[in-house]
């Protein structure tokens, strides 16, 4: 193991701050699990060699412990930090199972919580519209790794909108005025449609909604985190299609 030269370590703050197509991984879980879906690293930063496993897969440096902490955004570090080019999904491919539309989040732990259940409920293909980047490092904490199990594509309203007209994609936005949810039957691939929580899904959006649904809930609360509602949807979703 070599350890890095001061231009390196200059060369990866001044990546940290410009460059948003990477990642700047500081989780060791995360990093497997990254590693084992298919990421390859740029290289890998440890404050002790004793954290190298992964001498095999790229360069790897000794860096002192203050080097990590400026580089990552986690306040207690692991002592590791990965970095890697995020790989773009923007071939739009059509969805062959349910799918999930954020629309307009820029909170990165409620869209890195919705990642996540999302992928506990096989839906495997996510549109981030007009919202937070996919490298952002607390998207990629909250979804504690699992954004590397699903295909995230990344995209304006207007790009999306084009292909679900093209495709005449089923798509169901959570909306307060919607039918209740647990009436509904889910037997056909649909797309949930979650969108900011001050705004709700866009008019771009809500355009080519074929469906509105909503959560039953008490009059004096008018409306559930983002996180919580696109959870609750897609998880009733998946006990249906699955006989749960």
């Amino acid at each position: 193991m070599l350890k890095a030269s001061n231009n390196l370590i200059k060369d990866l703050k001044k990546q940290k701050r410009e460059n948003s197509s990477l990642l700047f991984l500081d989780n060791i879980k995360i990093i497997n699990d990254a590693i084992s879906n298919g990421l390859r690293p740029k290289l890998i930063v440890v404050q002790n060699e004793k954290l190298n496993k992964w001498d095999n897969i790229c360069p790897s440096f000794l860096v002192e412990s203050k080097v990590i902490e400026q580089l990552s955004d986690c306040k207690t570090p692991q002592g590791v930090l990965c970095v890697a080019e995020y790989p773009q999904h923007v071939d739009f491919q059509k969805p062959k199972t349910n799918f999930l539309v954020i629309d307009g989040l820029q909170d990165p732990g409620n869209v890195g919580t919705l990642i996540r259940t999302a992928v506990a409920c096989k839906f495997n293909q996510i549109y981030l519209l007009d919202s937070v980047k996919p490298t952002n490092s607390k998207l990629v904490r909250s979804s504690v790794g699992t954004i590397f199990y699903a295909k995230i594509t990344s995209c304006t309203r207007e790009e999306f909108a084009l292909h679900a007209k093209q495709w005449r994609l089923p798509l169901m936005k959570a909306d307060m005025n919607g039918q209740n949810l647990f009436s509904c039957r889910f037997d056909d691939i649909v797309g949930v449609v979650v969108g900011n929580e001050g705004q709700g899904v866009s008019q771009t959006i809500s355009q080519i909604c074929t469906k509105a649904i909503s959560l039953p809930m008490e009059k004096n609360v008018e409306s559930l985190n983002a996180a919580v509602s696109g959870g609750v949807i897609m998880y009733h979703i998946y006990t249906q299609n699955n006989n749960i």
